[in-house]
Parts: C-alpha cells; sequence; structure tokens
C-alpha cells in the first residue's frame, strides 16, 4: 500500500471537515460572498467521495487484490485520475454549485468508479464466499446507484428542480451509495479482517435478507416525495427484514468474535465497538421510524437528517476504516499523535451527535431550540477537523514510504 494513497484520503478527509465546520459557522455568523448550497455540495462529495471512496478504494486493492497484480500501473493511474475528480470538485462545487466544471469532475469520477470496478472484478482474489458475495454485491450498487445520477438531467429537463422525479433520483443514488456500496464493502472487510470461519447456509440466508432490506428501504425517501400509504408499508416490510438480518449477523460472528477481538489493542477495540454501536443504533433509529407520525417528520427536522447521515458515514463507515486502518498498520496505534487524534475525532463526533439529536427531539416537542445552540454545535465540531489534522501529520511523518 502506497503511504501516498492513505495520506490524501485523510487530507482530503480533513478538507471535507473544514467544509462541514465552515458550514457550521455560517449559522451563527453568515459569511460574505459564501454559498451556503454550493459549499454544502463541496462538503458532501469530498467526504464521500474523496474519503471514503477513496479509503475503500485502496482498502479493496490491499485485502483483494493479489500482489501480482497490484503491480499494475493502472491502479496507481486511476487512483490520481480519481483524485484530480475530487480536487475539481472541491474547488468547483464551493465556486459554482452544480455547473458545467463540477459536473465535469462528477462525471469523470463516475467513470473512473466504473473502471475501478470493472478491475477489481476481473483481479480481485476474496478467499472465502462471504467475502466474495458481499464484495461483488457493493461493486454491483456502486454502479447501480449511479442510475440515479443520470437520471437528474432528463428530471431538470423535463419536470424541473422541484420535480418528485428529480428528487427521488438524487435519494436513489444516496441510498444505495450509502446503504449498498459503503456498507456492504466495509462488511466484505470486516469478513476478510475477521477471517472468522461462517456457516455458508447461514450466511446466505443473511444476505438474501440483507440486500432485499437495501432494496426495500428505498421506500423512505421515496415517500417524502410521493404521498402514498404503500411506501410507508415497504418501508416497515424492509425495516423488520433488516433486524432478522442484524439478528443473523450476530449469530454468524459471535462464537468466533472473540477469537478476532482479543488480539486487538485497546485503541482497535474500542474503535470497532463505536463502529458496531454505531451500526446497531442506526438499525434502532429505523425501527423508531415504524411509527407514522415519526416516518413523516424523519426528513422535515434537519437535525435528525444531519444526525443519521453523520451516524452512518462517521459512525459506522468511518468507524470500519479507523479500525481497519488500525489493525494494519496504516494507522499507529502506538503513535501519540494518531491515537489523541482518534480521541479527539470520536469526542467531537459523539458530542455533535448527541447534540444534533436532542435539539431534533425538541423540535419534535415544539419545546424551541437550546441556548446558543448554533455557537455550541460549532465549537464541539471544532473537535472533528482537529483529530483528523492529528492523524494526517502522523500518517505525514512516517518514513517510510510504503506501508
Amino acid at each position: 500500500m502506497r503511504k501516498s494513497w492513505i495520506l490524501v484520503c485523510f487530507v482530503n478527509f480533513f478538507i471535507a471537515s473544514l467544509m462541514g465546520l465552515l458550514l457550521r459557522w455560517m449559522y451563527v455568523a453568515p459569511i460574505a460572498g459564501v454559498n451556503f448550497q454550493f459549499l454544502m455540495h463541496g462538503h458532501s462529495h469530498v467526504a464521500m467521495l474523496g474519503w471514503v471512496y477513496l479509503m475503500l478504494y485502496c482498502l479493496i486493492f490491499h485485502f483483494f487484490v493479489p500482489k501480482e497484480s497490484q503491480q499494475k500501473p493502472i491502479y496507481n493511474q486511476l487512483f490520481w485520475i480519481t483524485e484530480i475528480a475530487v480536487i475539481g470538485m472541491m474547488i468547483d462545487f464551493p465556486a459554482q454549485g452544480y455547473a458545467f466544471a463540477s459536473i465535469l469532475f462528477s462525471t469523470l469520477h463516475i467513470f473512473c468508479s466504473y473502471w475501478f470496478c470493472y478491475l477489481i472484478w476481473k483481479d480481485a482474489k476474496p478467499t472465502s464466499f462471504p467475502e466474495k458475495r458481499m464484495l461483488n454485491t457493493s461493486l454491483f450498487f456502486m454502479v447501480f446507484s449511479t442510475l440515479g445520477v443520470w437520471c437528474l438531467g432528463p428530471a431538470v429537463g423535463i419536470m424541473g428542480k422541484a420535480s418528485a422525479f428529480y428528487q427521488i433520483a438524487i435519494q436513489f443514488f444516496l441510498h444505495f451509495q450509502f446503504n449498498g456500496w459503503f456498507l456492504f464493502a466495509v462488511l466484505s472487510l470486516f469478513f476478510k479482517q475477521s477471517k472468522l470461519n461462517i456457516d455458508e447456509k447461514k450466511f446466505r440466508l443473511f444476505y438474501n435478507l440483507f440486500v432485499s432490506s437495501t432494496v426495500l428501504t428505498l421506500a423512505l425517501p421515496v415517500s417524502w416525495s410521493l404521498s402514498n400509504p404503500i411506501f410507508y408499508w415497504i418501508n416497515a416490510i424492509g425495516i423488520v427484514i433488516q433486524l432478522f438480518s442484524a439478528m443473523l449477523f450476530i449469530q454468524l460472528i459471535q462464537s468466533q468474535f472473540q477469537a478476532f477481538f482479543n488480539p486487538l489493542s485497546s485503541l482497535e477495540k474500542m474503535v470497532y465497538r463505536f463502529a458496531l454501536l454505531s451500526l446497531a443504533l442506526k438499525i434502532i433509529i429505523q425501527l423508531a421510524v415504524l411509527v407514522p407520525e415519526l416516518a413523516q417528520v424523519s426528513h422535515e427536522i434537519r437535525n435528525f437528517v444531519i444526525g443519521y447521515i453523520h451516524l452512518t458515514m462517521l459512525g459506522i463507515i468511518t468507524g470500519f476504516l479507523f479500525g481497519f486502518a488500525l489493525q494494519n498498520d496504516f494507522l499507529n496505534s502506538q503513535n501519540k499523535i494518531q491515537k489523541l487524534g482518534i480521541y479527539i475525532f470520536l469526542l467531537g463526533f459523539v458530542a455533535t451527535e448527541i447534540l444534533l439529536f436532542l435539539q431534533g427531539t425538541w423540535l419534535l416537542l415544539k419545546s424551541g431550540a437550546f441556548p446558543n445552540y448554533y455557537q455550541n454545535l460549532f465549537f464541539l465540531s471544532i473537535f472533528l477537523p482537529a483529530g483528523l489534522l492529528l492523524l494526517t501529520i502522523g500518517i505525514f511523518k512516517l518514513k517510510s514510504k510504503i506501508i
């Protein structure tokens, strides 16, 4: 694994976190000349495509591509072309929003992701059935999610940005990125790391239920644009199926989990616990949406929306990515700077999540806003880029060029 690849991923994440911090400052004191919506597009694209996508690129390449295939120059070339697309979005989205240049770089990133899928399908050699099935499904969902992106142009041209078609196309992309590509890829890497001897029959049942729930729970964001009771019931079925798949997942790993878990360092154990707890909280929140009144307001209270997105992105996905990085010495659990960086980052994440969900609950109960809510949210958010800065410095100071 190239040190430069990992460093670039963390630099992207740090920049995305600075954009997020600026967004929260703009609630305290608007900044002349800075468009909130444009900056938000930049923040979300760099976080998703510059951090999560590229970190998964690194880890999938490292764990699933055999050494002889890793020597192919195409992987290094593709990584840097993808990073050029990220830098383009990093600059152009905050400056112009959705305009020619930002759309051009976004399209370049999509075509890079297609080429990456082709390379991995051709070269990857997972060693177990669960790894292979989860990896291939994650790549399928990555490609499948982009159907939403290709629908955006026709949606705007035919019905406009305010149309249900346009909104559903966006939600389609986001749903299958977060709950499809990202989550399935992370679980494929988890099966690889844990080296568990999985019962194939039970795994097949878990897998079928998990895929079904992923598809069915798209009904909730669709219901925000199309008012029809059928979407509530489809989502409810998906959530119940997801609960059963979670129970099966626990059964699959519990008997051997300690053999994987015990040799880990205390920091690695904490990060993995954090990721698994975040996954459990995500499922609990989705169960809460079975209450029809909560399903109705789930997207209307912005604090809940941001809190849920960050729970998935920073809690589950980033939690697992940190765990994999620590376990394989891409991050060093003995390095005091990086250790402190992880603690500060997690402190900032937990504190901001608590504040977001508390404020959302207050609004739900029509109790108004916390005193100095935006100031406090901004202050607590400082911990996120501060922690990432320490992690990035720690990687930069590593002497070796290959980790």
